[in-house]
């Protein structure tokens, strides 16, 4: 029996990423966002979801890709992570992918510092690159570089 597992994959600056299935809640078009005063970078606002307040993750800035073009319209991915939910803005969403686990790879080498530990990994499909995302560190609000920095 073949080992699979099933990925929500979207697309940001032409590169396709992808979460596991189990931990997205849905899927949505772009809401209007509230900022945040003192917020990090990454944190793009609050939407309101259906009356629960969700923080907006910016996944370009959070994976130090180019800004989004100006009229380019985000889309949410929102997922569950151990703080709650939070929502992923991305490009563009995909489909739901199952992939085989013999194919999966450790990140490339070439990926740099806070992003490395961001990706888990890569599944190689016919045409391109499957970026597997970690949810929990992508919804850090703070980079772990900045926090090690910080420290006491």
């Amino acid at each position: 029996m073949v080992n699979t597992s099933q990925f929500c994959t979207f697309y940001l600056d032409k590169l396709l990423f992808g979460v596991e299935l189990q931990g997205v809640q849905e899927v949505i078009r772009f809401l209007d966002m509230t900022k945040v005063p003192l917020a990090p970078a990454v944190v793009s606002g609050l939407i309101n979801l259906r009356g629960q307040i969700v923080t907006a993750v910016d996944l370009r800035q959070r994976l130090e890709l180019n800004p989004r073009p100006l009229g380019m319209i985000a889309m949410n991915v929102v997922v569950r992570s151990e703080d709650g939910a939070v929502s992923l803005l991305v490009d563009e969403i995909g489909d739901v992918v199952e992939v085989d686990e013999a194919i999966f790879e450790p990140s490339p080498e070439t990926l740099r510092g806070s992003v490395r530990t961001m990706i888990r990994g890569v599944h190689k499909l016919n045409e391109r690159l499957l970026h597997v995302l970690d949810i929990e560190k992508a919804c850090q609000m703070t980079d772990v570089v900045e926090t090690a920095v910080a420290g006491p």
